[in-house]
């Protein structure tokens, strides 16, 4: 019996790594919307399809970050000023995508663009705080998707949402982790609505990835935040708490989260391949930590957390 059930699993394996590496045909005639392309994960991405022969269309915030990578890709690879948080600004990149991919549509949308500060115990802000961060990441997003799935029903496309591992398991204050719940619910309904016409959709969940934030910025925001709170607030908190919340904040951080390339392989995949995953959870800390916590009971999640972080001086 156990013989069977070797001999099932290792045809089970080899048929997923059969299907997994059967890729779509006539990639040079593919087009892929990016959106946060001026560092860090997009920029990479759009580097990397660049190479693959496919028409990237790369998102920048900055006229400044769409000029580095136009300087480090082919002459097919075009770059338009993108804000998702306005709204006449992604009309108008809607339009300018239209006008390129013409009747073949958009084969892939990335939605990529985020942040993640500010990122605080929840006492330490204000409801505006948490409105710049969902305003980016979840909304922008929403905006973005809505006006582009035409194009991408046209071509029987994907779209890849960057959601990220603390879309499962909520380790910090703010709106990061709340934007990304949202992500992640807003790709499962989408993904359901979108299979009846041929559009698949993907999710990145990547573990603890810090591309653009130094320990000292990471200090700064923090001072910031902490320097506007109230009396009350600081009295509760502690002076030393700030150090040791920042110290637990770099504790987070792996050595593998440089590697761009764990999460930009996983999105590669997903606009390339002809059986794509729902789910993908670049970083080991996202596959052996962040998703098992996910599956544990609440209460032992809350105890190693309580055990981890720097507690309130006021703490009972």
């Amino acid at each position: 019996m156990s013989l069977y059930l070797v001999v099932l699993v290792v045809l089970y394996c080899l048929l997923r790594w059969y299907r997994e590496r059967q890729v779509i045909s006539h990639l040079q005639d593919k087009f892929v919307f990016i959106t946060g392309c001026d560092s860090g994960l997009g920029n990479q991405l759009a580097r990397q399809l660049d190479l693959r022969g496919l028409r990237v269309l790369a998102a920048c915030l900055t006229e400044q970050g769409a000029e580095q990578l136009r300087n480090q890709t082919s002459d097919s690879l075009q770059t338009v000023i993108l804000d998702v948080t306005k709204i006449e600004n992604v009309t108008a990149t809607t339009s300018w995508v239209k006008e390129r991919v013409g009747d073949r549509g958009l084969w892939g949308l990335v939605n990529n663009a985020g942040i993640c500060r500010p990122m605080a115990p929840n006492e330490w802000l204000t409801k505006q705080d948490f409105v710049k961060v969902l305003d980016v990441n979840l909304l922008g997003v929403i905006d973005l998707t809505l006006s582009l799935l035409p194009l991408v029903q046209k071509a029987r496309g994907r779209v890849v949402n960057v959601s990220s591992v603390m879309g499962r398991v909520s380790i910090q204050g703010g709106g990061y982790c709340i934007s990304k719940y949202g992500v992640e619910a807003f790709s499962d309904s989408l993904r359901r609505e979108l299979s009846y016409f041929g559009v698949k959709v993907a999710m990145i969940e990547p573990g603890y990835f810090v591309t653009n934030m130094t320990r000292a910025e990471g200090s700064g925001y923090l001072q910031a935040l902490w320097n506007q709170a109230s009396p009350e607030v600081k009295e509760l908190y502690g002076e030393n708490f700030l150090a040791d919340f920042l110290k637990s904040l770099n504790l987070l951080k792996p050595p593998w989260t440089q590697n761009l390339s764990l999460a930009t392989d996983c999105m590669e995949h997903a606009l390339t391949a002809c059986h794509p995953r729902t789910r993908y959870s670049p970083g080991w800390d996202a596959k052996f930590i962040y998703l098992p916590m996910s599956y544990l009971p609440s209460f032992l999640v809350d105890l190693m957390m309580y055990w981890y972080y720097p507690k309130p001086a006021k703490a009972l």
